[in-house]
C-alpha cells in the first residue's frame, strides 16, 4: 500500500544545510529499504496559483487556497506493507527534516 507523508512547516528559515543533509541520508535509507516511491519539496505558498473551473467558472487566483500559519512544504510517497511501517518511516522523516508530518494512505 502507498502512503502520502506531507511535511508541515510553519517557519521562514526552512531547509537549513543540516536539515537538507539529514533528509538526503534519510532518503537514501528509504530507497535502500525498498520503500521509496517519490518525494519532493514545494515552493512557498505565496508562489501558488489556485484554479477553480467548477461549472466552467475559469477562476484563477494567485496565492494559496487557504491562508494559514502552517503549510505543506514537501512530501514523500512510501510503499509500505501496513500503517505501522508507514508510521515508522514517517517518524524518521519527521526527525530528518525537523518538521511535523501527516501520514495518509492512498485510496
Amino acid at each position: 500500500m502507498q502512503y502520502l507523508v506531507s511535511v508541515i512547516d510553519d517557519k521562514s528559515n526552512s531547509g537549513t544545510d543540516e536539515e537538507m543533509a539529514a533528509i538526503d541520508v534519510f532518503n537514501a535509507g528509504v530507497q535502500a529499504a525498498g520503500h521509496w516511491v517519490f518525494a519532493g519539496g514545494l515552493a512557498s505558498p505565496d508562489s501558488a496559483t489556485v484554479i477553480d473551473n467548477r461549472d466552467d467558472a475559469g477562476m484563477v487566483t494567485d496565492g494559496p487556497f487557504v491562508e494559514t500559519k502552517e503549510y505543506v512544504a514537501g512530501f514523500w510517497v512510501f510503499e509500505a506493507p501496513d500503517l505501522d511501517v508507514a508510521l515508522e518511516l514517517a517518524a524518521g522523516g519527521s526527525r530528518a527534516c525537523n518538521r511535523k508530518v501527516e501520514v495518509r494512505p492512498f485510496l
